[in-house]
């Protein structure tokens, strides 16, 4: 070669070339990068018809290895113009190939190189994004040891707070059944099962909802009590009453043994108990709940449908909440997954009067992806990743029959006047 003649514009594009190849790995090592790529596994080593050197495939249409494949995408998609610093017949081999970029480029081009073949910035990075979902989805799933320890203490606060045998129950009063109305354990054709009513009674009970009733016509005092003593229009009340009291101070505790709940001012955690408890005992019931009887198996007790009616309760609530069970039970939910959904369902951000919005959302974010990474890394089903979105649809399903419960709760109580003090303090607005 003769130095003497050398440009100093080529000598710049030189150095640049040599600084270029040396700097951008990246570009440079592009496996899965979008070119038009084959392999032979003949045995035969393979050279790269530009440079000399050992070929990893067919890249834009020719034989090369990852140096050439890289130098060849950066001169396409560089406006300068390339000039040889010596003859323009310079011998391009593995040692000097980063002598000359312009001999180089004519090398490529002359082996049939096509510049159509190059993605674009957009496109290789598009595939680059799919190459990493791919190796992600490949790649077990795992907790994080925040998870873990988040999973712990909310099953070490459900194990404290609930007593899944439900050996309290029997303190409570008694559901006063009659013998005609006791829940049948047996399977109905029907997909809820309704245990038999009294004809009589199931009128009554329905009459005494009704708003034509003369019980909700004006009386006096003197005439309601009268009339309060004389006949108990909701039998299962007071044993319900009971159950919720005791219900509530559950979740209470539950919450209240969080760290991220005692973290809160004191004022969203009343909200936030105001909003969610009738949703956490929802939950909380679903573990008991037999989906082939329709039947609550709440150790020495059982309830059903019947039970909730004779306490008062309308079927614009009962129907939507035996759907509910039904449709959770299935589900088949493990007791931590259990425990998430009731801690999602507690720090709702937009329950009202909650004043610090962002730090409730960050800790419904965090249960959130918590919940859905348990089941990603725990369930190996096939229909796996449809559960996380129809346990959340479950969650917004409990907002609205929230908004019901309260309802006939406060019909309920302006009818028979025995509803716990404490129930009426959860559903009532005030904060």
């Amino acid at each position: 070669y003769t130095y003497t003649r050398t440009h100093p514009q080529c000598i710049l594009q030189l150095r640049m070339s040599k600084e270029m190849e040396e700097l951008s790995p990246l570009v440079d090592s592009g496996h899965g990068d979008g070119s038009e790529e084959e392999t032979e596994d003949d045995g035969e080593p393979k050279i790269c018809q530009v440079c000399g050197d050992k070929s990893t495939g067919y890249h834009f249409n020719a034989m090369t290895c990852e140096g050439c494949k890289g130098f060849f995408r950066r001169a396409m998609k560089r406006p300068a113009q390339l000039c040889c610093p010596f003859q323009n017949t310079c011998v391009i081999t593995k040692t000097n190939r980063r002598q000359c970029q312009s001999c180089r480029l004519q090398k490529c081009l002359s082996i049939g190189m096509k510049r159509e073949l190059i993605m674009s910035d957009e496109a290789v990075e598009k595939r680059r994004m799919q190459i990493r979902r791919k190796k992600m989805q490949e790649e077990p799933v795992t907790l994080s040891p925040q998870q873990e320890a988040v999973i712990q203490e909310l099953l070490t606060a459900h194990q404290k707070t609930f007593d899944m045998t439900c050996a309290h129950f029997i303190q409570f009063r008694p559901l006063d059944r009659d013998q005609k109305s006791k829940c049948s354990r047996e399977p109905n054709s029907n997909r809820f099962t309704y245990a038999t009513m009294h004809e009589d009674a199931m009128q009554q009970t329905i009459s005494f909802v009704s708003p034509s009733f003369p019980y909700f016509s004006i009386q006096s005092p003197e005439s309601k009590e009268k009339n309060r003593h004389k006949r108990a229009i909701f039998t299962s009340l007071p044993h319900f009453t009971d159950l919720t009291t005791y219900m509530i101070k559950n979740v209470i505790n539950f919450a209240k043994t969080l760290t991220m709940f005692r973290a809160l001012i004191i004022d969203d955690q009343i909200s936030l108990l105001k909003g969610a408890t009738f949703e956490i005992i929802l939950i909380h019931f679903n573990m008991f709940f037999n989906e082939v009887t329709g039947i609550w198996e709440c150790g020495p007790l059982q309830y059903c449908l019947d039970d909730a009616m004779r306490a008062g309760f309308q079927r614009h609530l009962l129907d939507p909440m035996m759907n509910f069970h039904y449709t959770l039970r299935k589900l088949h939910l493990s007791e931590e997954e259990y425990v998430l959904m009731q801690a999602i369902s507690l720090f709702s951000p937009d329950r009202p009067g909650v004043k610090q919005h962002s730090v409730i959302d960050r800790n419904q974010e965090t249960l959130a992806l918590t919940l859905k990474t348990y089941i990603e890394a725990k369930r190996t089903e096939p229909e796996t990743h449809l559960l996380f979105p129809k346990i959340m649809a479950c969650l917004t399903e409990m907002r609205s029959m929230n908004e019901e419960y309260t309802k006939q709760v406060l019909k309920i109580q302006d009818i028979q006047p025995e509803v716990s003090p404490l129930l009426l303090e959860i559903i009532s607005k005030d904060s």
